[in-house]
């Protein structure tokens, strides 16, 4: 094998960072744990990107995938169905809540956003309210890389190499209660309607007639694990009914028993009109997302010369369908969304014991998907400077953790973040390892400030 540095261009990465040093180079997988070129063993703690759902190693969905190849390796859904799309698609309409009964599937999540923003616009236009075409979205949330899902996210830096975007992304507060303001800092009831209300007056703002979607995960990613304060989507669901707006619930991540429940929607107790998700669907074993709408956002495109005109050459893969099914059969024999429903709060408990640590202000988040503030007071909750957090999160931790033998993600797109994201089969074996892993390289970061 060369050298990856030559030919390789490796995605959100300094290149330069691998001038001197040699790239991590991962060669198997089997359970929680993935192994380098150099035999070295690795809890995987962010499920390759919260994306490996069933663990590494599942010999019945490689044989899926080869099953599928060989009877049908490729057609599109131009016109034309096959079976595994088709029996997918009735699948995931049986699992979703309310009447998301429409299946459009992508290759991955920023094609579900995009296309999700298509439709509310393509939608509006056919019922006759063409000015809608605004989204609202919060602050720090990540919601992909193509310029209509760029728009959409609210990470700055992310975003500065390609503006201008598409018009139309408005963005809102998010729900890091950690992070409340002033006067709702310890209510986190009132924080939860500022929060929401604070959509509203987004809406109000731009002109109802002007807003088509509001995009939100259930529990945001970027920023650390943010969960919803009670009662916030029900809340938004008012809002978004009050003046005609679409709810879009990106669960991208979310989705597929991250949080203890087939959809985040189930677990927060609200009903979306579209829902995105990708990631979890196949557990990575083969690239594959969809755009899930309701009934309603279908019919003024069932006329006879009417056409959603959008398409993805591989949405919808035969392959990548056959190894979801597969896929969702182990989620059943297993009952992995189970597994977590009944061992989150284990998982909690775990990563909770890191509060005696000086560097660790907050531990938040849901299901198997939680994030850990790291401060510079415990008291005043100080952030780290831009200097430091360069420094800490980048220059140390990063390779630290990973050296250590935890490959977990440090982030810094909000306030300084560890985020973990196991393969829902970890256990408590998995969880003290991460927990001893992180006492470890999180008390020496703290002699670094």
């Amino acid at each position: 094998m060369g050298n990856p540095t030559d030919h390789l261009w490796m995605h959100f990465t300094r290149m330069g960072a691998y001038a001197e040093t040699d790239v991590p180079t991962i060669v198997r997988g089997d359970g929680c744990y993935v192994w380098d070129a150099n035999g070295k063993r690795y809890l995987d703690g962010l499920a390759g990107l919260f994306v490996v759902n069933a663990g590494h190693g599942r010999q019945e969905l490689a044989d899926a995938a080869a099953k599928q190849a060989s009877e049908l390796a490729y057609f599109p859904l131009w016109s034309y169905a096959h079976p595994k799309a088709v029996e997918l698609a009735d699948r995931i309409a049986g699992l979703t809540p309310g009447d998301l009964n429409r299946v459009f599937f992508t290759t991955g999540g920023s094609e579900a956003v995009e296309s999700a923003w298509k439709l509310a616009r393509a939608y509006f236009k056919r019922v006759g309210e063409p000015l809608r075409h605004k989204v609202v979205s919060r602050y720090v949330a990540y919601h992909g890389t193509s310029m209509g899902a760029l728009s959409i996210t609210g990470v700055p830096p992310f975003k500065v190499d390609f503006e201008p975007l598409v018009p139309g992304g408005v963005k809102v507060p998010n729900a890091n209660f950690y992070r409340a303001p002033e006067f709702c800092k310890d209510d986190e009831a009132a924080f939860g309607v500022w929060a929401a209300d604070e959509i509203e007056r987004a809406i109000l703002r731009e002109g109802p007639e002007t807003v088509c979607a509001v995009f939100l995960e259930p529990v945001q990613n970027a920023g650390g694990c943010l969960p919803p304060p009670a009662g916030y989507f029900q809340r938004v669901r008012e809002i978004c009914d009050r003046y005609g707006v679409l709810l879009v619930s990106d669960e991208v991540i979310c989705a597929w028993g991250r949080l203890g429940t087939y959809f985040g929607a189930e677990r927060y107790g609200y009903q979306p009109d579209i829902i995105t998700t990708a990631k979890g669907l196949t557990s990575g074993y083969s690239p594959l997302g969809a755009m899930i709408a309701t009934d309603r956002l279908i019919e003024p495109f069932l006329g006879e010369k009417q056409m959603f005109a959008h398409g993805i050459t591989f949405g919808g893969h035969p392959v990548s369908c056959a190894v979801a099914l597969a896929n969702l059969d182990i989620f059943e024999r297993e009952d992995l969304v189970g597994h977590v429903a009944k061992t989150s709060d284990a998982f909690r408990a775990t990563l909770n014991k890191l509060h005696d640590l000086p560097i660790v202000g907050d531990v938040r988040g849901d299901g198997f998907f939680f994030g850990i503030e790291l401060v510079k007071d415990k008291a005043t909750r100080e952030t780290f400077t831009d200097a430091e957090s360069e420094r800490i999160l980048r220059g140390f931790l990063s390779h630290a953790l990973f050296d250590a033998g935890l490959y977990c993600r440090a982030d810094d797109r909000g306030d300084p973040v560890v985020q973990l994201s196991p393969p829902l089969i970890a256990e408590q074996q998995q969880f003290d390892e991460m927990e001893q892993i992180l006492r470890q390289v999180l008390t020496e970061a703290w002699t670094l400030l």
